[in-house]
């Protein structure tokens, strides 16, 4: 079991706890969270996160490649693939990223907001 995650909070269970997540849905969770936090910030741990937090301020052009780049690093102990990275919104504050990913010959779609 995973928990929740939604706009990199955890999801009330509405008993005072956090909802979790199984299986299949689960993996997307623990995806999400890989993601979202920044590689080397857990020191006994430094291989978790990503390097997405340093697309900030390039080209759609070098954030479209270098984010694929950084979201497999991520996701790859997890057994996912990467299939691709959609840059869907680029301003002054916000960064967002639809990424596909794929598990079994499933695809299965993971937004992230930088």
């Amino acid at each position: 079991m995973e928990a929740i995650l939604i706009d990199r909070d955890y999801v009330p269970d509405g008993r005072g706890g956090i909802a979790l997540a199984e299986n299949e849905e689960a993996l997307l969770c623990r995806a999400l969270f890989c993601l979202c936090c920044r590689r080397g910030s857990f020191p006994f741990l430094p291989e978790l996160g990503s390097r997405l937090w340093q697309l900030k301020g390039r080209s759609r052009e070098q954030i479209t490649s270098l984010a694929a780049a950084y979201a497999a690093e991520a996701v790859e102990p997890l057994g996912l693939l990467v299939q691709g990275v959609t840059l869907l919104h680029d301003g002054a504050d916000a960064l967002r990223l639809d990424i596909q990913l794929q598990r079994a010959g499933q695809i299965r779609h993971v937004e992230v907001e930088l």
